[in-house]
């Protein structure tokens, strides 16, 4: 998931109604949206508006803290905790539209506006995160927090408003603060910068086809990719976003064809135009500095003092009691694919552009169960039927969706979220590849949840953001299996800022740790997969026949099925992430030969390779996941402990139960995340439910 940048409290208001010239009077930044539920008016921004917008929300935040500052009245909680939260109104608006935007509806004028203002904003959170009288007055009230009478959600924002001054660097000495806001602008460049290299290399690779070259691939397949018009009209084109790349890996038959596929998708920003090897050796080394200047010894330590796992050893434990079973089921697969590769060829050895390809070919023989047999009963607008069903049987909320609200694309789809008859939020869904756009799947907000200064409770507007195959002449949207669970799973994140209930901006939704904030997502993947669920939702797309007893058996059947490889890669990349930043010393970092080593101590086998190889790895160089990619399984201890407490009570939908989670949503970070999790399930987490349910043990 990718959350918005934030900027200071992470508070998201009504703009700035004041404006000084005609120039500004035009600029819809300046100026409350005079749309239903204050969404931005997207018709209406023009990437011009961006850079005033953003000076001017910087200015005024400025004014701000400046206020609170000279304010000569002693510091109390609402002179200066609470101003604090809700400064940068305007600022926080202008960077959650532009940051959104800029991820799904990217162009050169969006890049290059996000290149000027980029150092500006660091610099700009430097300014205050080191501003030494504004911190004292916020240590002063946190000291006197005991004899506050605070109520204990006043008291966990002192707490985490002055654990996050500490964090941003409020202790640096004042002969390192030059270096220190030097590196955070140069992380901040650098982390764009490898964002728009990988999009760019991602979109450069085009593999352009004759029919005569496509033997394996379905009828469906080949409707996708074949291309209508500009210059490889008539013929089929492949690019490297997972809905035409994966299935083009499991399904040609052209070994070439796989292996060009793949070195193009495996070595993109090693070298070369887009290269980001350079970046990772210097962002690498940069944060390993600002984390010794904060007093921590690794990048990894820093991070993790402010997650539940507090300690790399911590995450390296509970990775490698995984690790290890999955490593050995990797290899059994790794034999049963050797030996369907010599029958094909006896001079072949399996290579990784070879795994997907007969990993589908043994799962179609073991269980029948052809993806292009499944996916007619996953229309993409069953699979999101039957996502909010469920978020009606737990939560009683109901999604109507009004083609009247603003949308910053055709493509994009605004639902009002209901809770009885009351309107508690609204959710974009964006569904389908652009080159403007980046791969992979996210949530994020253009405004988080809270209660206004004036005490009126503000809705969130949650955006779901997906990349699935687009529905031909003749037929819709279908998906695969995996792709269902990754619909379930982004909305699950959604449902976490759309039922939040949080008074303070910064507290709410999904502004949790990223150790826990996969819980409510991954939870939902358990009702996507569920047999008595997938009943209910998952309907022919032609017929409107429910799905077969039996298939539904083999699609269960199947759950285990290739769990060495997906295991395998997913911990690698974990792992691989944690040594990146669990480095000590300065180093010259080799990407290529780093990574090598890593994977080689690991004892991974050759025919996998990390989910993400590091040149590549947004979620590590981007998209705030360094030192957190763990966080994926980590949380998956989580959601299948608490799923298992619904099996057990025999209701997938125990109203009891589902009270108790939606509570867990709720709540944000207005308390200690492992006590809510304990008030849900009664107990702490067992790792054995993930073990089982992965085929592990």
């Amino acid at each position: 998931m990718k959350k918005t940048l934030l900027i200071a409290a992470c508070a998201t208001l009504l703009a700035f109604t004041g404006c000084k010239d005609k120039k500004n009077m035009d600029n819809p930044f300046f100026s409350a949206w005079e749309t239903p539920y204050g969404i931005p008016d997207f018709s209406k921004i023009k990437t011009e508006h961006y850079l005033p917008a953003f000076d001017e929300g910087m200015r005024l935040q400025k004014e701000e803290i400046n206020a609170i500052v000279n304010n000569t009245e002693a510091p109390t909680f609402e002179n200066t905790i609470e101003a604090y939260e809700y400064s940068g109104a305007m600022l926080n608006e202008v960077a959650s539209v532009f940051f959104n935007l800029s991820e799904c509806e990217n162009s050169e004028e969006m890049e290059q506006i996000a290149e000027e203002v980029t150092p500006k904003l660091s610099a700009h959170g430097d300014d205050i995160a080191l501003n030494a009288k504004l911190f004292e007055r916020i240590k002063t009230v946190y000291d006197q927090r005991e004899s506050l009478n605070l109520e204990p959600e006043q008291m966990r924002l002192l707490e985490e408003t002055y654990k996050g001054f500490v964090r941003s660097g409020a202790n640096v000495a004042a002969d390192q603060q030059a270096r220190f806001r030097e590196l955070n602008e140069q992380i901040a460049s650098l982390t764009l910068r490898f964002a728009q290299n990988v999009l760019k290399a991602t979109n450069a690779f085009k593999l352009v086809l004759d029919e005569n070259q496509l033997e394996g691939l379905s009828e469906d397949q080949k409707a996708a990719a074949k291309a209508t018009e500009g210059e490889n009209a008539g013929k089929y084109v492949f690019s490297l976003q997972m809905p035409s790349w994966e299935p083009f890996m499991q399904s040609c038959s052209n070994r070439d064809l796989r292996k060009q596929m793949w070195d193009a998708y495996a070595n993109r920003c090693y070298g070369g135009e887009f290269d980001n090897t350079k970046i990772i050796d210097t962002l690498v080394n940069l944060r390993l500095e600002r984390a010794n200047i904060l007093g921590f010894k690794s990048h990894a330590d820093y991070v993790l003092d402010d997650c539940l796992a507090k300690t790399p050893q911590a995450v390296y434990d509970c990775l490698m009691q995984i690790w290890n079973p999955a490593l050995a089921k990797a290899k059994s697969e790794c034999a049963e694919y050797q030996k369907m590769i010599k029958a094909d060829d006896a001079s072949a050895e399996l290579e990784p552009w070879d795994w997907r390809y007969y990993s589908e070919k043994l799962r179609q023989q073991k269980y029948e169960l052809e993806d292009e047999v499944v996916r007619p009963y996953f229309s993409l607008d069953g699979v999101r039927e039957g996502a909010f069903n469920v978020a009606n049987k737990l939560y009683g909320l109901t999604f109507k969706e009004n083609p009247e609200l603003p949308t910053y694309d055709k493509e994009a789809h605004a639902y009002e979220v209901m809770d009885g008859d009351q309107v508690i939020g609204i959710l974009y869904m964006d569904f389908f590849p652009r080159e403007s756009k980046r791969s992979g799947a996210w949530m994020t907000e253009f405004r988080g949840q809270k209660i206004d200064k004036e005490g009126n409770n503000v809705i969130p507007i949650i955006q779901v953001v997906c990349n699935f195959t687009k529905p031909t002449a003749d037929k819709p949207s279908l998906l695969n299996f995996d792709e269902s669970e990754t619909l379930f799973h982004e909305f699950g994140h959604a449902l976490h800022g759309l039922l939040s209930k949080c008074h303070y901006p910064s507290l709410a939704g999904t502004n949790v740790s990223r150790d826990f904030v996969e819980l409510p997502s991954q939870i939902m993947e358990n009702w996507c997969r569920n047999p008595q669920v997938m009943k209910e939702y998952a309907k022919h797309y032609q017929t409107g026949e429910a799905i077969p007893d039996e298939l539904i058996k083999k699609i269960a059947a199947a759950q285990t099925y290739g769990q060495g490889f997906i295991n395998t890669e997913l911990l690698a990349a974990s792992l691989l992430d944690m040594d990146y930043h669990s480095i000590t010393e300065k180093q010259a970092v080799d990407p290529v030969a780093f990574e090598k080593a890593a994977l080689d101590r690991l004892g991974l086998i050759p025919e996998i390779i990390s989910r993400y190889k590091s040149a590549y790895f947004q979620h590590i160089f981007t998209t705030g996941y360094d030192a957190g990619y763990y966080s994926y399984t980590w949380t998956a201890i989580l959601d299948h402990d608490a799923f298992a407490a619904f099996v057990e009570s025999g209701d997938l939908f125990n109203p009891e139960l589902a009270k108790k989670f939606r509570h867990l949503l709720e709540s944000g970070n207005t308390q200690d995340l492992m006590t809510l999790y304990r008030e849900f399930r009664g107990k702490d987490p067992d790792v054995k439910p993930l073990l089982r349910d992965r085929g592990l043990i």
